[in-house]
């Protein structure tokens, strides 16, 4: 079992930053890939980033590619999104979510979201 806590949203003006936190407790394997999703009103969830720990890669979305820096500390557990540069298209609940990659491609565990609203 595990268990995924987000924190550190809120409201931003365009072009500032916000950095998301998402602590992770429980059953965590260093195999484990931790991502950040996203869903704005009356659209579907999208994928916004991974970070693969073992391997130590990461991937974005190309709508935020540049902007936004996926990292964890392994010591406390805790995946961050720091996110600059923002925009008001970046408004949405962001989630974060894991997944064992030698189980499959489903996201298995999630967070229960934080909100980030941008303003114009």
């Amino acid at each position: 079992q595990v268990q995924l806590v987000e924190s550190g949203g809120g409201l931003v003006q365009a072009g500032g930053s916000l950095r998301l936190s998402c602590a992770a407790s429980g059953r965590i394997f260093s195999r484990r890939i931790m991502g950040w999703f996203r869903q704005a009103p009356g659209k579907e969830r999208e994928f916004v980033a991974s970070l693969d720990r073992s391997a130590g890669t990461t991937l974005y979305a190309t709508s935020v590619k540049g902007r936004f820096t996926i990292s964890r500390d392994n010591a406390k557990n805790t995946v961050y999104l720091q996110m600059n540069s923002l925009k008001p298209e970046d408004t949405a609940v962001y989630y974060c979510a894991t997944r064992d990659p030698l189980i499959g491609s489903t996201y298995d565990y999630w967070g229960q979201g934080t909100q980030v609203t941008v303003s114009s």
